[in-house]
């Protein structure tokens, strides 16, 4: 096998993937993503349909996002630099409902996070930047589109900075999740 699975301990349907990393002296070749690993170790029946990339400073903030109609899973992971990830349980009939986990995701340790549907999702960048990648399991749609407030205290994010984080004007309006819109 080429990845080790572990479900994050306090959100157990997110999964964080260790792939095999094969080094030597001229430098090192993974495996990034593997369909038929993934569909047998972390979620069968996944269909990506988009990929995304940003490049973000230190400091910047994005999330926490979800789509309520069209929700989308994530497979998520950074290529250069280290951001803080976060996973929010935005499922009302959840166990979990409200609870969150958090990762440090490196284009060093080269983790990944698969962050299924009716989850929010955001990262704060911790490096001087850093290059995300992400892989979709529905389109982007900019309506349905919902944000959690990155600081609200009924869910108690644990952030592990010591500043004021640089967010848009859609994270700054996030809602609180006392008055979100959930998924059922």
């Amino acid at each position: 096998m080429s990845i080790q699975v572990t479900p994050v301990s306090a959100l157990p349907d997110v999964k964080l993937i260790e792939p095999k990393v094969f080094g030597d002296a001229r430098g090192f070749f993974f495996e990034s993503f593997n369909a038929r690993e993934f569909a047998e170790q972390v979620q069968p029946g996944v269909e990506f349909v988009q990929d995304n990339h940003s490049r973000s400073a230190r400091g910047v903030l994005r999330g926490l996002h979800y789509q309520i109609h069209h929700p989308q899973g994530k497979l998520v992971r950074v290529t250069e630099g280290e951001v803080f990830d976060v996973a929010v349980d935005v499922r009302r009939s959840s166990p979990t409902f409200g609870k969150w986990e958090g990762v440090v995701l490196s284009g060093d340790n080269r983790r990944q996070l698969w962050i299924p549907p009716g989850f929010a999702h955001g990262f704060v960048v911790l490096s001087e930047s850093a290059q995300f990648l992400y892989k979709t399991s529905d389109f982007w749609y900019p309506e349905h589109e919902r944000t959690l407030l990155w600081n609200d205290p009924d869910i108690g994010i644990e952030w592990p900075i010591e500043f004021e984080p640089v967010l848009a004007a859609k994270d700054t309006a996030g809602k609180r999740l006392a008055d979100a819109e959930c998924f059922a």
